[in-house]
């Protein structure tokens, strides 16, 4: 087992759960005393956080969804009064409403803390200079992964998304060794260095850290060949701290490890919530250990996954995450609920609530069609009617979700009806 940037990293299952127990024991109990929500639900399920006396014992309490989080909107789940928050992210939630997430001062170390390890078991060192290919703002990819590679020591170049030409530009100019970007987006970066006729393998990075959507070996095996990198996966989500919750070591590249210290992981039945086996197939639940300003107990992420056995540290990993248990798509990083989408359509006076939602892979990158209907009564609308309604769609999509979209306006009846559960989306993308 390889040493990793923290001690915690190589020390005993024995010692981890020890740890985990007393860190969950905390945990448990500034939920229910800061955070009504928790107060209610544990109440509610008959349990209070002094039945907390082993491991075992997590899985009478109550989950959170994001749900949970829509309805404290938007400082309901804060566990500390809001001045002592000292940052607020959120991600794309119903419209208009995103799920926030508070920092404390302490929090934001933590986080920057387990990027730096993260960082270190992709292979990155104090002295690199790593380029930050995330989106920057409320999105949390930027911003955490700004921060870790800072507290590792590295010089860090803060590029943001998009801007492809100037991605290239700076790759090849400032020499960083590490870029941390989407792997769609990293492929197509790889396509523009081609365009502009320069090499990819001919640049000074060596690894890629890649997270914020799923990916195949397939797709690694492509950003590792155009690149000559090694690619390396990291996962989080934002409800739970952001990314950083786990990461790959470069020795093994065999699933993230999940940082154990920080975050308690449950794989349960999706249909029941029956905490499932060791190994078994199923949703990956997270407790959080340490956070203080919104500490998160059986948050369900809706990954469907398993847990696997430590191999390069003594934390468990995750397996290839298979699919979700609801709805969501992730269109180029960003979280899209059809019923996101459909609200705004509802809010055009000329369209129908029948719609359709394509999701198909351009190149490296994924795109999203949107199909609707006039109502009836406008079918016979002129062009510029409807050229009116197509952009301002697109413009609410963009402007409340966050993504680009295509618009087409279909004749009406041209929408599949269904007697039973309406089939909202068609995924064309290859698995």
């Amino acid at each position: 087992m390889k040493k990793g940037l923290h001690a915690i990293e190589s020390a005993s299952r024995d010692e981890i759960a020890a740890l985990q127990v007393e860190r969950l024991k905390w945990t448990l109990h500034h939920a229910y005393d800061n955070v009504a929500h928790y107060k209610t639900s544990f109440d509610a399920a008959g349990i209070h956080p002094d039945d907390f006396r082993e491991l075992a014992d997590l899985a009478k309490f109550p989950f959170t969804s994001k749900q949970d989080l829509r309805d404290n909107y938007p400082y309901g789940m804060f566990a500390v009064p809001r001045e002592q928050v000292a940052r607020i992210h959120a991600s794309s939630g119903t419209t208009g409403k995103p799920t926030v997430v508070g920092y404390t001062q302490q929090d934001i170390d933590t986080w920057a803390e387990l990027i730096a390890r993260s960082i270190y078991a992709s292979g990155g060192r104090p002295g690199d200079i790593v380029h930050v290919a995330y989106g920057y703002g409320l999105f949390t990819g930027g911003l955490g992964a700004h921060y870790g590679a800072e507290k590792l020591g590295c010089t860090v170049i803060p590029m943001s998304g998009g801007q492809t030409e100037k991605q290239v530009q700076l790759i090849c100019d400032f020499k960083p060794n590490i870029i941390m970007v989407t792997p769609s987006y990293m492929l197509n970066i790889a396509d523009e260095f081609r365009r502009q006729g320069i090499d990819p393998r001919s640049t000074a990075l060596r690894i890629g850290i890649h997270g914020a959507e799923p990916w195949t070996d397939a797709m690694r095996g492509e950003i590792e060949n155009a690149f000559g990198i090694d690619a390396i996966d990291i996962y989080g989500l934002s409800e739970v701290i952001g990314p950083g919750v786990a990461n790959e070591c470069t020795e093994s590249k065999d699933g993230p490890v999940i940082w154990e210290d920080h975050f308690y992981p449950e794989i349960i039945d999706s249909n029941t919530g029956a905490v499932l086996p060791e190994g078994s197939q199923g949703e990956l639940v997270f407790t959080s250990l340490s956070k203080e300003a919104m500490p998160v107990i059986r948050y369900r992420t809706r990954d469907l996954t398993r847990l696997l056995p430590p191999t390069s540290r003594s934390m468990r990993r995750i397996g290839k995450i298979t699919g979700r248990s609801d709805d969501m798509l992730i269109i180029r990083g960003v979280n899209v609920f059809p019923t996101q989408i459909e609200e705004l359509i509802l809010r055009q006076a000329k369209l129908s609530p029948h719609y359709m939602l394509e999701v198909t892979r351009d190149g490296h990158l994924d795109s999203i069609k949107v199909n609707v209907e006039l109502k009836p009564e406008f079918q016979f609308a002129s062009s510029a009617e409807k050229e009116f309604v197509v952009h301002d769609l697109q413009h609410h999509i963009k402007s409340y979700i966050g993504i680009s979209a295509r618009i087409d306006v279909v004749e009406v009846g041209g929408i599949e009806r269904s007697a039973g559960k309406a089939k909202r989306v068609i995924d064309k993308r290859p698995n």
